[in-house]
């Protein structure tokens, strides 16, 4: 990896730190959220759904705008948003009668914000490299950067709320402004020029759009299986918090067992980044190989109901290990894919997918919770097998209009991934 920007990708993945700990850590508070605010756990669920349920409906303008204008022109002010937002929710917390309602209010802000943060990072990483094999070992540490703020996120949270349930809130600002500093003033984004921006109407923009989704076919299962990957991690997080609760964990060990899955998908992020390269025969098999290990702990997890709180950690972990193993793989598959033009907004409904797993997970998990465990894991297994098929059947490298194997001299063309 090019030495000189080394300290602007991790300027970078600065930003997925901050937009998880934005969401994530708001996790292990929600049981402490329904007793003060008197609401139900479906409600709960909502304060991490809206803000991702914004975020999906703006991502994709996010990205149009990062093609036609500039990367950081997005990203900073999507952070100030989520700053903002996130001391609006805090302070509704601490002052007002009826907080709930004021509460979903800035996390929609907060969404919004989010959603020109982390879905133009990818693109930005594959701006700032030259060499392919670069791009995926810097979309391996931001996909790390993400996971590890999984991992600190219930930790953080647990502790802060030791205080009062609404710290956490308050927190947000801090850890967006530090990322706000690192951004402007270490990240030496492309020019214009350099980036290959595309400076169109809107109407070409949609054309264009129109026109990638129809020749690259491939897209279509990339997309899926973001958003599967996000369902299975944030709706087993979820589940996972509200058990922990009901055996009467004290906070921070409620938090240190959350973390011991998301540790796993952290670490096994950070290797599979490493190991895939720019082959993408690896990168395929990865994703099956991953995809198949989480879909069978979260089924050995639904029909073997043991009651012990190690087991159900262990299962979850290696579900989360398994998911943490493709995520580097579909990134890297997506960046060097698409042209720099179009990069950002490709890019940017790749994210969206993901947000809506994000969005969906934890509702419908807190609904079939009333109905029964096994359905429940056996849907996340389900969905999860799902998506190794999917990595089957769209994943094809070597064939006509998709990328070979593995690249030869580093100065060549890229050539489309799949």
């Amino acid at each position: 990896m090019e030495a000189k920007k080394k300290w602007d990708l991790l300027s970078i993945a600065s930003i997925p730190l901050t937009m998880t700990l934005a969401n994530s850590m708001l996790i292990p508070v929600l049981p402490a959220m329904q007793k003060a605010l008197g609401i139900s756990p479906f409600k709960a669920s909502l304060i991490i759904t809206v803000y991702a349920a914004v975020a999906i409906l703006f991502i994709p303008l996010a990205g149009y705008l990062s093609d036609r204008f500039s990367r950081k022109a997005v990203i900073l002010p999507g952070l100030i948003l989520v700053s903002a937002a996130g001391a609006g929710a805090g302070l509704a917390a601490v002052w007002a009668d009826h907080a709930y309602g004021l509460i979903i209010t800035a996390r929609l802000i907060q969404g919004l914000g989010s959603a020109g943060c982390f879905p133009v990072v990818i693109p930005l990483v594959g701006d700032l490299f030259k060499k392919n094999e670069d791009v995926s070992s810097g979309l391996g540490i931001v996909e790390t950067s993400n996971t590890f703020g999984k991992v600190l996120s219930p930790i953080l949270g647990a502790a802060l709320a030791i205080w009062a349930w609404y710290i956490p809130f308050f927190a947000i600002p801090i850890f967006s402004m530090l990322s706000f500093g690192l951004v402007l003033f270490l990240v030496k984004a492309p020019s214009k020029e350099e980036q290959q921006t595309a400076d169109t109407g809107i109407r070409t923009f949609l054309r264009s759009i129109g026109s990638i989704l129809k020749e690259k076919k491939w897209l279509y299962g990339i997309f899926a299986m973001g958003g599967i990957c996000m369902f299975v991690i944030f709706g087993s997080l979820f589940y996972l918090s509200e058990t922990l609760e009901t055996r009467g964990m004290s906070s921070i060990m409620k938090g240190l067992v959350l973390a011991v899955p998301l540790a796993c998908l952290c670490l096994a992020s950070y290797l599979s980044g490493k190991w895939i390269g720019e082959n993408k025969v690896v990168m395929k098999w990865t994703c099956f190989t991953g995809l198949l290990v989480a879909a069978a702990g979260l089924f050995i997890l639904g029909w073997v109901q043991w009651s012990h709180t190690w087991w159900m950690v262990a299962m979850l972990a290696a579900a989360s290990a398994g998911i943490g193993s493709a995520l580097p793989s579909l990134d890297a598959l997506i960046t060097e894919g698409i042209e720099k033009e179009q990069r950002g907004t490709v890019t940017s409904l790749y994210s969206s997918m993901r947000f809506i797993g994000v969005a969906v997970g934890p509702p419908i998990i807190a609904l079939l919770m009333d109905k029964s465990v096994m359905l429940l894991f056996m849907v996340l297994a389900s969905t999860a097998l799902v998506a190794a098929f999917i990595t089957l059947i769209a994943i094809r490298p070597g064939e006509k209009g998709q990328a070979p194997g593995s690249r030869g001299a580093a100065g060549r063309r890229r050539s489309p991934a799949r």
